[in-house]
């Protein structure tokens, strides 16, 4: 190991607590999407760059959603990596279901607890504490380093990475690298796609005594939504060294999203996320609304989906659609630069080799994938993400930041 890598595995070691109570901090800066003010969390974010005389740029299309972009350049020409992270969070309702504080980043028996802990300031930290150790030894490395930290990705909003990847194409480089939940055990390089649909129904309506009258707009809706799994029998078309890397990793993909994630990561999957309909329990309903998430993965396209979708409509003149929000599927090289590095530095550190794999959620990452640009995706585990008692193992959380620093390094030092 050169003397560049043992210094940043040392300064990591030595700053530990600091970069724990970080971390920490991060959390208790309240930045859930809706409503996405994610101002606190900017600042605190901006505090510390301020306090490594780091220079940074504060791009807000939204002023309640800032984004945060800092750039070095080595002292030769290389390639151009950028780390990105989001700073929004999803949102915590009443707390219900929560044993500890959501906003309190509480570190009890090595894990740290709060809303974001896993998605993502885990990841987000690491990134800033990754372009922060690298900028101490930035004249002994190549090309550029570019952070991004970034707001309204939870509800793949217009005003963070979105903005940036459309106006600031300085922040685009050769690679990204991101740190949303995963696990130790995969590399993303590619992720489903999701197209949400809107769906209402309308009827005459009646008192609920006179069913004969007129058709239920609720039981309409039910049809339809048994009806369109029809969706989830489209096969897709995929090339085989995607296919090759999906095969191997079915027990990886399992042990990082779950039992049985493997099965669907290939397929459409439906979910009826929202449902709205009636008035009152003695009438039958006239209006029903439902939302519908369908996920598409590698090889399968939107025009496909929306085919189905159409020849099940036809069937149901009572019913309409619209679209919501679409995002295609989006994938790069399974076999990239990047995932070696990353396989290799954690076969060093951790004596296992990730998989690399396509997920079931989005990132932002897949911004830079619409361009061509290889974007990969190295987290902790998803514990808690999206409901209650969202957490990260500390040492896991370590052994993140020991990864992206060290492969952020690898990339800007390569012949």
């Amino acid at each position: 190991m050169n003397e560049d890598r043992q210094a940043l595995l040392q300064w990591i070691d030595q700053e530990r607590d600091r970069i724990i109570a970080f971390f920490r901090g991060f959390i208790r800066c309240r930045s859930p999407n809706p409503p996405g003010d994610t101002t606190q969390a900017a600042r605190f974010i901006g505090d510390f760059l301020r306090g490594e005389n780091l220079d940074f740029r504060i791009i807000a299309p939204h002023d309640k959603m800032p984004n945060l972009v800092a750039t070095f350049d080595g002292t030769s020409k290389g390639k151009h990596l950028v780390l990105n992270g989001h700073i929004d969070v999803f949102p915590v309702g009443d707390g219900s279901g929560w044993t500890r504080d959501p906003w309190g980043g509480e570190l009890v028996d090595g894990k740290i607890y709060g809303r974001g802990a896993c998605d993502m300031k885990a990841g987000t930290s690491a990134s800033i504490f990754t372009y922060a150790f690298l900028h101490r030894i930035r004249q002994r490395l190549r090309g550029r380093l570019t952070l991004t930290a970034v707001s309204d990705e939870e509800t793949f909003g217009p005003w963070g990475a979105r903005y940036l990847v459309e106006h600031h194409p300085e922040v685009l480089g050769d690679c990204l690298l991101n740190g949303e939940p995963g696990s130790p055990y995969t590399i993303r390089f590619g992720e489903k796609g999701p197209l949400w649909l809107e769906f209402k129904i309308r009827t005459k309506g009646a008192h609920g005594a006179y069913t004969h009258a007129t058709e239920s707009a609720t039981k309409v809706a039910q049809r339809l939504i048994g009806d369109l799994e029809a969706v989830t029998q489209i096969e897709p078309k995929i090339s085989d060294n995607i296919l090759r890397s999906l095969e191997a990793a079915r027990e990886s993909i399992d042990k990082a999203m779950g039992k049985g994630a493997a099965d669907i990561v290939g397929r459409v999957t439906l979910n009826i996320g929202v449902i709205e309909g009636g008035l009152k329990v003695n009438m039958v309903p006239f209006a029903c609304r439902f939302e519908a998430d369908i996920r598409l993965p590698l090889g399968v396209t939107r025009e496909q989906v929306m085919a189905v979708v159409q020849r099940v409509l036809a069937g149901y003149p009572q019913a309409s659609v619209e679209e919501m929000n679409f995002n295609p599927p989006s994938y790069c090289p399974p076999d990239g630069a990047m995932v070696g590095i990353i396989q290799n530095n954690v076969q060093a550190l951790r004596k296992f080799t990730p998989q690399p794999i396509v997920s079931l959620g989005g990132t932002d990452a897949r911004l830079w994938r619409y361009r061509e640009i290889p974007a990969y995706v190295y987290g902790p585990f998803p514990y808690g993400m999206g409901s209650a008692d969202e957490h990260v193992d500390v040492e896991e959380f370590l052994h993140i930041v020991r990864v992206h620093v060290l492969s952020a390094y690898d990339y800007l030092t390569a012949g």
